[in-house]
C-alpha cells in the first residue's frame, strides 16, 4: 500500500467514525505519538509509545466526553512517506464544558503501517 493509499484509507475510516478500525488496520504495534508540551496541562502525555498504550489514551479522552457535536478531516496531503490531515471536533465534555478543537496531525508511514503520529493544537 502506498502512502496515498494508506492515507486515503485513513480519511475515508475517519468520515465514517470508525476510528477503532484505523488503530487496527493502519497503526504498527510500535506506534509513536507526540503531543505538544502544553499538553501535559490537560494531563496529556507529550509521548505515548506502543499502540496499547496509544489505545488507552484515546479510551481515557472519550470517556471524558458526554457528546460530539460534529467533527471534521480534511483530505490527506502526501509528502514522501508522510501525511497529514486537518481535524477537529465540537463537543461537550460529562463535566458540563463545551470545547472546540482543532488541529494538524502529522502522520509517518513505513512498511504499510502509520509507525508516527504528531499532533499540533
Amino acid at each position: 500500500m502506498t502512502t496515498q493509499e494508506l492515507a486515503n484509507r485513513y480519511f475515508e475510516l475517519f468520515e465514517q467514525r470508525q476510528v477503532a478500525e484505523i488503530y487496527q488496520q493502519l497503526y504498527s504495534a510500535d506506534i509513536v505519538c507526540t503531543e505538544p508540551e502544553h499538553a501535559l496541562a490537560m494531563g496529556v502525555p507529550t509521548i505515548t509509545r506502543g499502540i496499547e498504550a496509544v489505545l488507552a489514551k484515546s479510551k481515557a479522552r472519550q470517556e471524558l466526553i458526554a457528546e460530539v457535536h460534529s467533527f471534521f478531516c480534511s483530505e490527506p496531503v502526501v509528502g514522501g512517506s508522510y501525511f497529514s490531515v486537518a481535524m477537529g471536533r465540537d463537543m461537550t465534555l460529562k463535566n458540563g464544558q463545551r470545547v472546540q478543537l482543532a488541529e494538524i496531525a502529522v502522520f509517518g508511514v513505513k512498511d504499510d503501517q502509520i509507525i508516527s503520529e504528531t499532533f499540533y493544537y
